[in-house]
């Protein structure tokens, strides 16, 4: 089966007739399903094969014992227009299904069951010994009416009990195991607001909604006009930052947003780093309400009027620091390697410092850890464009263009109306606070091209 092959069936696909009666429809819906289902499976085995190609191109190369398979994933996940983590997911499946699953396997080929539910059951035997791994796979493909008659939860439930039975001791182990991967997590949320999300043992992940319920529960019966859930929040934030209020947190946040945005009534929405895009009126209305004992640093940055890129900072170091990092960070806002999106951890060359790259503005890229490691494997390239876009080529010669994130002022927001602005009406002057405490400081940085 050929790549030509598999773009004229997406080329079939686009035209699929729609003026059927609905019971066809139904039919159709059902068999598309089984083809999404069909090509799980395929690119399972196809990912396999790449993975022992690659390996095998590596010891060939002379590539060390530990470092054999290295950049695989990443490979796989640009091919699947995934991050790097998918990417390792990816691998990992199409393993365990293709040497340790095969009725799963066949039943995904089938169309029986989703990849989604083929992940649950990889997902919770991954615990046990491949003979194991094996012996569950058999009983649930040999039950009567196959793995397809199982729902998600069914599935893994199913999945479990069997796991159980041949091995209490590592089923065990692996819950005991779990506490060590506590954490806690943030990422954006629609409407400006933010997922902070902790991983904790069942105990005290009860004992903290627990404490959080009572508190509310407590203010509600004293009057407090706040929800439930907003209750709960707030005092999350208090106690988690020692402050008396939600609102007095003592962090910075690295806010990005155009001189009319901040001072007129542009609509041009503002960045926060870490975070993404803010309408330009909440961020206003965020500045103009800090509380008395916050201070505000204002710093310039300046963009290119024809590029829209931060203008660029050199350093004779190869390593980069200091103001070129944060201008690099701001500017790149998230990894730069395609569909990654992780927080930015390190800057790097593109074009390394080895092969002659400069320790420039130009020639620098924000990665996160695991793509900066995947970066530095062999016959890996990458090097920027005038533009400002960065070139990854693989192993395999595909190359992945990674585009600049517009800056504010380049294009983000709606079309303007000059001198009205485009969002919704800003507070009149006498009913914005005017923070007494809290001055704004205009600290200018020289920036040389």
């Amino acid at each position: 089966m050929s790549s030509g092959l598999l773009a004229g069936w997406l080329d079939d696909l686009s035209r699929v007739d729609e003026d059927v009666p609905d019971a066809e429809r139904i039919d159709r819906i059902r068999r598309l399903e089984e083809l999404k289902s069909a090509a799980a499976a395929a690119q399972a085995r196809i990912t396999v094969a790449v993975d022992r190609s690659q390996r095998a191109e590596q010891e060939v190369a002379g590539v060390a014992a530990r470092k054999l398979g290295s950049g695989v994933a990443a490979q796989v996940a640009l091919a699947r227009r995934d991050s790097p983590a998918k990417g390792g997911q990816h691998l990992g499946l199409a393993r365990a299904l293709v040497h340790e699953m095969p009725h799963t396997l066949a039943a995904l080929q089938r169309g029986e069951i989703s990849e989604w539910r083929a992940t649950l059951l990889v997902r919770e035997t991954a615990c046990l010994s491949r003979a194991d791994r094996s012996t569950v796979d058999a009983e649930l493909g040999t039950r009567p009416g196959g793995l397809g008659a199982l729902g998600d939860r069914a599935a893994g439930e199913a999945a479990r009990r069997i796991a159980y039975r041949l091995d209490p001791r590592a089923f065990t182990d692996r819950a005991r195991k779990a506490e060590s991967d506590r954490r806690v997590t943030s990422r954006p949320a629609p409407d400006t607001m933010a997922l902070v999300t902790a991983l904790l043992p069942a105990k005290q992940g009860v004992a903290v909604f627990a404490a959080l319920t009572r508190h509310a529960d407590s203010l509600r019966s004293q009057g407090d006009a706040r929800t439930r859930g907003q209750l709960m929040a707030d005092t999350l934030v208090e106690r988690v930052t020692g402050q008396a209020t939600a609102t007095a947190v003592p962090v910075e946040v690295e806010v990005v947003m155009t001189d009319q945005a901040l001072l007129g009534d542009d609509a041009e929405p503002a960045f926060v780093e870490s975070y993404g895009p803010v309408p330009a009126p909440l961020a206003r209305e965020d500045l103009s309400d800090l509380p008395e004992e916050v201070s505000a640093w204002l710093r310039r940055l300046f963009v290119d009027p024809d590029s829209g890129a931060l203008v660029a900072l050199e350093s004779r170091r190869r390593l980069f620091e200091g103001s070129l990092r944060r201008l690099v960070i701001l500017r790149d806002q998230r990894c730069r390697t395609p569909w990654c999106d992780a927080p930015v951890r390190h800057v790097d060359h593109a074009w390394s410092a080895a092969r002659g790259g400069g320790t420039t503005a130009a020639n620098a890229q924000g990665l996160c850890e695991a793509c900066n490691l995947v970066k530095e494997t062999e016959a890996w390239r990458t090097a920027t464009r005038p533009d400002g876009s960065v070139v990854t080529q693989t192993p395999t010669g595909h190359r992945y263009v990674s585009h600049p994130p517009p800056q504010p002022g380049r294009g983000t927001g709606p079309p303007r109306r000059p001198g009205t602005g485009t969002g919704p009406p800003r507070r009149p002057a006498a009913e914005r606070p005017t923070p007494t405490r809290a001055e704004i400081f205009f600290r200018d940085i020289v920036l040389t091209a």
